[in-house]
C-alpha cells in the first residue's frame, strides 16, 4: 500500500499530514512525498518521515503521476498535504475496495480550521457527505492510474472529478469507505478562496472539453445536494447565508479563471 503526498511549502499541516500516515493500523504502508521545489522547509520535514521525497512538478497532477510510477503497491492513495486521516482510514479504504470489488475507493471530506468563512466551507461540506456521485475517489489500483486513469497534465484543481467522470465511464467501480478524513483548511478568508477558484477555473476548459456538459451537471448536483439539506442549514442560518455568498463568489473566480484559461489555450494553439 503507497500513500503519495505531493506538497509546496506547506510547513503549517506537512508534519501532521505525514505523520496521520505512520500511524495507519494497516501494516506496510509505503510514504512518497513529491515536493515541488518548497522554499519554507516543507521538504526537510518530510525527509524526516516519508520513506522518499521526490522533486518535482509544475503542478499538482504531474506530482501525482510521479508519484504513482514511483509506488510499489497495487494500491495507491493520494493525499492533500493538508489532509489527516484518522488511524484506521487505509485499513477500511482497502476492506471496502476487497468486499465490493471497486476499481477506486472514495474518503469523504470534512473541513477542519478557524474562524467564519471556514466554518461556512465545513458546513458545505457536510451536505455533500450523502452523495457518493460527488466524490471522487481517493484510493485507486495503480495499475489503472499508470494507463486510462492518469492525472490530465493540464489540470490543477479538476483532475480529481476528471478521473471520477472517467472511471464511471469506463465502467470502473467507486465505492465510498465508511470513514470521514479531517481537510485541515486554517482560517480561510474571501481572498485565499478567490484566489484558489481563479487558479483552478484556468484548467475548466480542458475539464470541458474532455466532459461535455460536465459543469452544468456537477454544479446541479451540488445545488441538490443544498436542497436535500435544507433542514441542516436552516439550523445554521449565519453560515448557510455565508456559504451561499461564498459559492456566488467561488463562481466569480472560477468564471475569471476560465476566461484566463481560454486566452492561455489560444496562445498556446497559436504558437
Amino acid at each position: 500500500m503507497t500513500v503519495v503526498v505531493p506538497t509546496r511549502d506547506n510547513l503549517r499541516t506537512i508534519e501532521a499530514c505525514l505523520r496521520s500516515v505512520t500511524d495507519q493500523t494497516h501494516p506496510h504502508v509505503e510514504l512518497i512525498v513529491v515536493d515541488n521545489h518548497s522554499s519554507d522547509g516543507t521538504r526537510q520535514i518530510a525527509e524526516g518521515i516519508a520513506d522518499r521525497v521526490i522533486t518535482a512538478g509544475p503542478e499538482r497532477s504531474a506530482q501525482r503521476n510521479t508519484g504513482v510510477r514511483a509506488a510499489t503497491s497495487e494500491w495507491v492513495l493520494w493525499l492533500d498535504s493538508d489532509m489527516i486521516l484518522p488511524p484506521r482510514t487505509i485499513a477500511l479504504a482497502l476492506e471496502t475496495a476487497h468486499a465490493t470489488g471497486a476499481t477506486g475507493i472514495a474518503l469523504p471530506e470534512r473541513t477542519i480550521g478557524d474562524g467564519f468563512w471556514t466554518a461556512c466551507r465545513a458546513l458545505e461540506r457536510e451536505c455533500y457527505l450523502d452523495d457518493p456521485w460527488l466524490h471522487n475517489p481517493r484510493l485507486v489500483r495503480r495499475d489503472y492510474l499508470l494507463g486510462e486513469g492518469a492525472f490530465h497534465p493540464d489540470m490543477s484543481g479538476p483532475e480529481d472529478a476528471d478521473l471520477r467522470m472517467k472511471m464511471r465511464a469506463a465502467g470502473a467501480g467507486i465505492e465510498l469507505a465508511p470513514i470521514i478524513i479531517d481537510h485541515d483548511e486554517g482560517r480561510l478568508t474571501v481572498a485565499d478562496v478567490m484566489r484558489k477558484r481563479y487558479y483552478y477555473g484556468r484548467s475548466i476548459p480542458a475539464f470541458a472539453q474532455e466532459h461535455d456538459g460536465a459543469v452544468t451537471a456537477q454544479g446541479r448536483a451540488v445545488l441538490m445536494s443544498y436542497v436535500r439539506n435544507h433542514r441542516r442549514l436552516l439550523r445554521r442560518p449565519g453560515h448557510a447565508a455565508g456559504m451561499v455568498l461564498l459559492r456566488v463568489l467561488e463562481a466569480g473566480g472560477y468564471a475569471l479563471g476560465a476566461r484566463r484559461g481560454r486566452r492561455d489555450r489560444v496562445a498556446r494553439a497559436a504558437r
